[in-house]
């Protein structure tokens, strides 16, 4: 045959052995793969011989079930190619998505981990992308791994942490996606690959602590969410009512209710006010519900407990009595010079006896500043 001449003639030639391959297209994959064989035992370092000769074996293993010895037959194929294209990205990627494919774990790590080791660092950023991809998928099965996966991808890209962060959140590692956040909002050279603001980061940090108060045990959420109520002035209510949230999902109904009472007494505009004082006023309720049907439930009701149902529903009724003064305690701190509102709170303490309303006449006095237009009546 005129082919099998030239090739007797010029075996180290490329591109006589690729028209030989051509020529036999049709040909069963055992003939196609025996002059690939030939043509790879006298060229062991062609890159177009070895792409084409695994590619084309892949594209035949991927017709049968993965249990079938071509399979194995191809692996090893990809294996001796290495030997020499350990160096070429490619023959890595394609080998590494074939045995994701066939669907081993443990083996497809620990080649990744050898392309990493093979490739420059130039060529990283193709493996990971694969990689990363890996760790995804296998992430409820075997999180440690995957978590440390990722974790060597971060000192590759520490700019990319954002990626890590929701891999953590959704494999409910939210102790170390929180610290990880926490590093992130605190680094004033970072900028989120995402596209969001430091403000958005925060409200996901804070939304983690709010959400996960027993799981979270390396960030104080106490102090983070203080932090965000000085310095996210225009989201203050919402903040109160986080923090709060927290110490009753932690079971910490106490606390809790020392959280409303000082947000309901420190804010300074109507809007925080009402979402803290019907946040709090809902919890409240919530209280007192809970106890009264557990006392109906019970077959044997205590003093104690009827006394608890009635403590509940004496302080919800105390806490809405308190609003109208609540809310104008909140103008006041708004403006102290306002003469109507003080007028207005002396009317309010008019239940309370004349002690209360001159101590209020007298607040007034000292704290209005006759100079300003708002103290007019």
């Amino acid at each position: 045959m005129p082919f099998e001449e030239n090739l007797i003639r010029n075996p180290f030639n490329v591109k006589a052995w690729l028209r030989y391959i051509q020529f036999q297209k049709t040909s069963p994959p055992q003939v196609l793969y025996l002059t690939y064989e030939r043509a790879l035992k006298q060229l062991p370092g062609s890159y177009k011989l070895w792409y084409n000769y695994l590619k084309l074996r892949r594209q035949h293993a991927r017709r049968l079930c993965p249990g079938s010895l071509v399979y194995e037959e191809t692996n090893n194929a990809h294996e001796r190619a290495l030997v020499t294209m350990h160096k070429m990205p490619r023959i890595w990627t394609d080998f590494l998505l074939f045995l994701m494919h066939q669907g081993y774990v443990t083996l497809a790590r620990r080649t990744f981990d050898r392309a990493l080791k093979a490739l420059p660092v130039t060529q990283h950023e193709r493996v990971w992308r694969i990689y990363l991809k890996f760790a995804d998928k296998h992430g409820n099965h075997i999180k440690e791994t995957c978590t440390r996966i990722y974790r060597r991808y971060i000192k590759y890209a520490p700019d990319d942490v954002e990626r890590f962060i929701n891999f953590l959140i959704r494999n409910e590692n939210v102790n170390e996606a929180a610290v990880l956040l926490a590093e992130a909002i605190n680094d004033e050279n970072f900028i989120s690959r995402e596209g969001r603001s430091k403000f958005q980061l925060w409200q996901t940090l804070c939304e983690l602590l709010v959400k996960n108060p027993a799981k979270i045990t390396s960030l104080n959420a106490d102090a983070i969410i203080r932090q965000g109520i000085g310095r996210y002035t225009d989201q203050v209510g919402i903040l109160w009512t986080s923090l709060a949230d927290y110490y009753i999902r932690s079971g910490n109904l106490p606390r809790a209710c020392d959280v409303y009472t000082e947000a309901i007494n420190t804010v300074v505009t109507v809007r925080d006010f009402s979402q803290t004082f019907d946040a709090y006023a809902e919890f409240q309720e919530s209280i007192a519900k809970a106890r009264m049907e557990a006392l109906e439930k019970s077959g044997e009701v205590s003093e104690k407990d009827e006394l608890e149902v009635e403590l509940a529903l004496a302080s919800l009724e105390s806490l809405m009595e308190k609003r109208p003064l609540l809310l104008n305690s909140v103008l006041l701190r708004q403006n102290p010079h306002n003469v109507s509102d003080w007028l207005q709170r002396v009317e309010l303490l008019e239940s309370k006896g004349p002690r209360k309303q001159i101590e209020a006449f007298m607040d007034g006095i000292s704290s209005v500043d006759p100079g300003r237009p708002s103290c007019s009546i």
